[in-house]
């Protein structure tokens, strides 16, 4: 079953770490843009969950815990847990 409350930061530096096959421990904390747009891609994948990004939230997200943020907001409003939460399901239900 998926957790609701979303990826953890764990998850994220594993996400994170298989762009560019590198080690978790080599992640750094700074996000690049072309790091965050594979992050998002890679979390939609997973989750079936499209993160509502317009051009200023996604240039907010700096770091590995704004990422995490965004996530678990998006997670949370695909279930139901949120409103206006920044999210927008495009799948239709979370994985299971």
């Amino acid at each position: 079953m998926t957790d609701l409350a979303g990826p953890d930061r764990a998850e994220v530096l594993e996400m994170l770490a298989a762009f560019g096959q590198r080690a978790v421990e080599s992640v750094p904390e700074e996000l690049g843009s072309l790091e965050l747009t594979w992050l998002i891609a890679e979390f939609e994948q997973r989750y079936g969950i499209e993160p509502d990004l317009d051009d200023e939230r996604f240039e907010a997200v700096r770091t590995v815990d704004d990422a995490v943020e965004v996530f678990r907001a998006a997670v949370l409003a695909a279930a139901g847990g949120a409103v206006d939460a920044g999210a927008t399901t495009t799948v239709g239900a979370l994985r299971t």
